[in-house]
């Protein structure tokens, strides 16, 4: 048991740090406006526009760094700061939700496939602690629990692996169109790549600290089973 506290404890810090470089990039890059002066809201909706996507709306949403492209009501959910915002942090996220949507709209391949698996991650995300925490107390009698909460950390592994090509392919559309488009300059290019390589690692932490958690999980398994 204290070992999961000691992953949970190493990339908690890790995450908090990527989050942190994150909004301290976000906040750098937000104060020089874009050459093409254009905010979030109108990157977004040339960008669908471009791809011939007319069917999905840009609105403003409350927090920070709260954006998402929503496929059930096909919104591209914006926050203030990019919402309104022109500059290279602004374009960077706008565009890296569209990509979102570009996705959605040509079925792209690794989308649909999460977005199938995401029932069975939301029940084994619900059921997770309670069962990890009676798999730990109660190995000795109940073995078979603990294979629950491996298959059950398993979905919850795959999703977040699955998150990663889905991500990385969204900023990478993103980028071809801000080059393409000229809508940034190549410092603002630059400001733009490497707001979205920061936001990218934020999912590489959660993909390695769920992948952390089902090996220990296993080999905690495996050690039960040699010690029978």
């Amino acid at each position: 048991m204290m070992a999961l506290y000691l992953i949970g404890i190493l990339f908690a810090g890790l995450g908090m740090y990527v989050q942190y470089r994150l909004k301290s990039k976000f906040e750098k890059y937000s104060k020089t406006n874009l050459g093409s002066a254009l905010s979030g809201k109108e990157i977004a909706e040339k960008m669908l526009s471009d791809h011939g996507i007319y069917d999905v709306k840009v609105i403003s949403v409350e927090g920070t760094l709260t954006d998402h492209y929503n496929p059930v009501n096909k919104t591209v959910n914006l926050s203030r700061d990019v919402y309104h915002g022109r500059n290279a942090a602004a374009a960077a996220v706008s565009a890296h939700e569209v990509g979102h949507a570009v996705q959605h709209a040509t079925a792209y391949a690794w989308l649909n496939f999460r977005s199938a698996i995401v029932p069975v991650v939301s029940a084994a995300s619900g059921i997770m602690p309670w069962l990890l925490m009676a798999a730990i107390l109660l190995m000795s009698r109940f073995p078979g629990l603990l294979l629950l909460a491996i298959i059950a950390q398993a979905a919850l592994t795959l999703f977040t692996i699955v998150t990663l090509p889905v991500e990385f392919d969204a900023s990478r559309r993103a980028l071809v169109w801000i080059k393409d488009r000229n809508i940034a300059v190549e410092a603002e290019y630059d400001r733009a790549k490497d707001a979205l390589k920061w936001a990218a690692l934020t999912y590489v932490v959660a993909a390695l600290a769920a992948i952390a958690q089902l090996l220990y999980l296993i080999m905690l398994y495996m050690g039960g089973r040699r010690r029978d």
